[in-house]
Order: structure tokens, then sequence, then C-alpha cells
């Protein structure tokens, strides 16, 4: 069985004093391939950190993006930094990018202003995008709305909302990843988004080192944990762990590595 954590963090500082036991732990389990996201611990001032890990450790991709907590500090540098990145061989997806009200660490118009425009990025790149939205689903999706073409694909990472939510996303043409929040017990609305998620639009992260999922929970996550997470979706879904496996390394490899054409169409849900 092999397994692919489609989104961690692997650049944060948590994992500075244990970075290369943490990938061979991955490996280990199974985890063949990991994407980490290029948000960091403190861009936009250093935009390239997860394209370095991935130069440095062959089974790394990288995304590359300001998440919504920094959008504050994006510049017209940081953009053009992002389009000649966007070239790298590594990098795979521009993200995570998005809306966030939960905290509001920068200003709600200048999070919409930086989401637009690193969606224009993406689009000039022909990346997908990689979506955090957190107390903005309304706000979120109108912005894909205006901005995005679906045709380039893209991922709600880290899936919190209900079945609605994912079949809104879904006609919009993204792919859905479950993180550790799947197994946790009272995450109802989540449960039922994993069943209804067609398979080739389904996708499993860590989040890490955030989330760990049961039996790991209060723990520091990391990317071999998202086995636990694979086998909570295979049983929601009434199937075996390996078809969990094969099918979202599949997805992974179509959406971010284009080994075949994205399944995106708007309104294709079955």
């Amino acid at each position: 069985m092999k397994l692919i954590d489609s989104h961690c963090h692997l650049d944060s500082e948590q994992f500075n004093s244990d970075r290369d036991a943490v990938i061979e732990r991955a490996l280990a389990a199974g985890v063949e391939r990991m994407l980490t996201i290029g948000s960091g611990d403190g861009p936009p001032e250093s935009v390239d950190v997860a394209v370095r890990l991935a130069g440095k450790y062959p089974m790394l991709y990288a995304s590359i993006g300001v998440h919504p907590h920094d959008a504050s500090k994006a510049t017209i540098d940081t953009y053009r930094q992002f389009a000649e990145l966007a070239s790298h061989p590594k990098v795979v997806a521009v993200g995570e990018i998005g809306l966030d009200y939960h905290y509001d660490h920068s200003p709600r118009e200048v999070q919409r202003e930086v989401f637009a425009e690193q969606m224009r990025i993406a689009s000039d790149a022909a990346k997908p995008i990689v979506i955090h939205s957190r107390e903005a689903w309304g706000d979120t999706m109108a912005l894909i709305r205006r901005h995005w073409n679906p045709v380039h694909g893209g991922v709600i990472h880290c899936f919190t909302e209900g079945p609605d939510e994912a079949r809104e996303a879904l006609e919009l043409g993204f792919h859905i990843s479950f993180s550790g929040i799947v197994t946790f017990p009272k995450a109802t609305g989540v449960h039922e988004a994993a069943r209804l998620v067609p398979a080739y639009r389904l996708l499993v992260e860590t989040d890490a080192p955030f989330l760990a999922p049961v039996p790991m929970r209060g723990k520091r996550n990391e990317p071999a944990y998202v086995v636990q997470t694979a086998r909570r979706v295979a049983e929601l879904r009434g199937v075996t762990l390996d078809e969990i496996a094969a099918t979202t390394v599949a997805n992974f490899e179509r959406l971010f590595l284009r080994t075949i054409p994205v399944k995106t169409a708007p309104g294709a849900i079955d």
C-alpha cells in the first residue's frame, strides 16, 4: 500500500529538530510522496521555502502562496517571485490561498484582493490552487466563481464543512481533501461529505504539524499519520484502505502531476 500526503507543512519550525526522521517515518508507513505547502512560518518574506525543501528531498513536491493570515504582508515583489517560481519543476500548485475570517490576522478586504491576485498567477501558470477557507465559505466561493477557471483544477484543503458545501465545491470542479478532522467523532458534517465525494475527486492529507488524527489527537501531526485519516475515510465509504490509497494516489497524480487529464468539469459530481 502506498499513500500520498497531499498537504503538509514540513517547513514548519516544529520539524526543525527531526525533519529527516519525520520524512523517514512517513516513507516507512508507505507515504511515498508529500506536498509541502509554501506558506511556512514567516511568509511572504521566504516565499521559496517549500521549493528549497522539495529540491533537497526527492519525495517532496512544493506549492507557493500567501496564506490569508499573511495577506497584508504581500507586495508586488511577492507576486513577481511567485510568477518566477511557478515554473520550477517541483512546484505543482499555488496555495494555500483563500480567506480566514476566524482570526482576521489580515483585513478581510486585503485577504480578498490577495486571494484574487494569486488566482490570477495560478491561472497564468496553469497550476491548480489549494484553497483555505475558514468561516468564509460564501465569500470564498463567490471569489472563485468570479476569478477562477476550473480547467486548471484545485482542491479544498482540510475540508471542514458539510455535504451542501461539498456539493458546491464539486460543482465548481474542485477536489476535496480530508484531514485528521474526519477521524473526530463529532465531525458529523465532514463524515457525510466524505461519503458523498466521488472517488475521482477525493484526497487525504495531514496538514501536519496540525490536526493529528485519532488516536494521535493532541500530538504533533506528521505525514506518517495520513494512514489513520485514509483508514477512517475508507470506513465511512465502506471500502478497503487499499482502495482509498490507490484512489487518492491516482487523484494526486492527475491533479498535481498531470499524468492524465484532470476531471474537473463543473457540475460533474457523480
